[in-house]
């Protein structure tokens, strides 16, 4: 089988079998397509057979794209693609061997992630005008991003069916198809009933998406971004303001409050727990609440 035939095959294979989002299945095809252009130049006898690819010219992908300077978490990712990748033609029976058997990603440093104080988040929701539809609109976002800590994808393809008012609850269809319940917060609701009885809103039809453009459409992703970002440029935050900044913060002050760490880790919608486990960082305010209550001589 050619290489770019699989990879064309196991792009299906993601989309249909694996049900992985647009967004997760291109991000999979760029990695093989990097790997495809290398064979083709260093290696074009391998490009008519897959199953002529092995470690070497793995391991040689992975440090040239080093020795170009692509961050470790690239390279890392590049390996993680192609063993996806060869263990779906190993049990396909196109290749007998794993040719990523061995190979190790580099180690990474795991950064702290960036989130808001309390405060930056009420800065953050003061900016917008109440009396238009689109500041009501971009209120209701970061709204429902602090309150429910949702990946920007899911706010985006959010319909009003998925909702709850009256319970204050949101079903989240997160990665890989998995559902969960999220809780929506006073504010959240205020905001979301107000943005949705504009009279420019338009109709709430259980499937009808629930932010739109001005055109009536679903918002983008990177719509959604740039009206975080701006709004946090506006309310003259130092650093750059993203939908998962506000997940940050969400997972990070109700751990603050004493949040355990598996119900964080359930309405993130984490697979693991080791992944909610970057969240439990100190912070200063944490270490002094914890410095009064337990020191015998504060």
């Amino acid at each position: 089988m050619r290489f770019a035939d699989a990879c064309e095959q196991f792009r299906e294979y993601l989309r249909h079998q694996k049900r992985y989002s647009a967004h997760t299945v291109a991000s999979y095809g760029r990695d093989l397509e990097q790997f495809g252009a290398y064979l083709e130049q260093c290696h074009p006898r391998l490009v008519a057979s897959v199953a002529a690819v092995t470690g070497l010219e793995i391991r040689d992908f992975l440090s040239a794209g080093m020795l170009q300077g692509a961050a470790r978490r690239t390279v890392a990712r590049r390996l993680s693609t192609l063993r996806s990748f060869y263990k779906w033609l190993y049990r396909q029976g196109v290749i007998n061997v794993l040719p990523t058997a061995g190979l190790r990603a580099p180690k990474l440093d795991r950064p702290l992630p960036t989130f808001l104080t309390v405060q930056e988040v009420e800065r953050l929701l003061s900016v917008h005008d109440g009396t238009k539809v689109q500041g009501l609109r971009d209120r209701a976002i970061i709204e429902v991003l602090y309150s429910t800590g949702l990946r920007v994808s899911e706010l985006a393809t959010l319909r009003h069916g998925q909702i709850n008012l009256r319970e204050g609850v949101i079903r989240v269809i997160g990665k890989g198809k998995k559902e969960r319940l999220v809780m929506l917060g006073e504010p959240a609701i205020v905001a979301l009933q107000a943005y949705c009885a504009h009279p420019k809103y338009g109709g709430r039809e259980p499937e009808g998406y629930v932010f739109k453009n001005r055109f009536g459409r679903r918002l983008s992703v990177v719509s959604i971004e740039t009206i975080v970002r701006k709004a946090g440029v506006l309310a003259g935050i130092p650093h750059r303001v993203t939908p998962h900044t506000l997940r940050h913060s969400f997972a990070t002050h109700l751990l603050d409050a004493g949040a355990d760490l598996r119900t964080v880790q359930e309405l993130l919608g984490h697979a693991s727990l080791a992944t909610t486990q970057i969240y439990t960082h100190i912070t200063p305010e944490r270490l002094k609440r914890v410095y009064e209550v337990a020191h015998p001589r504060k």
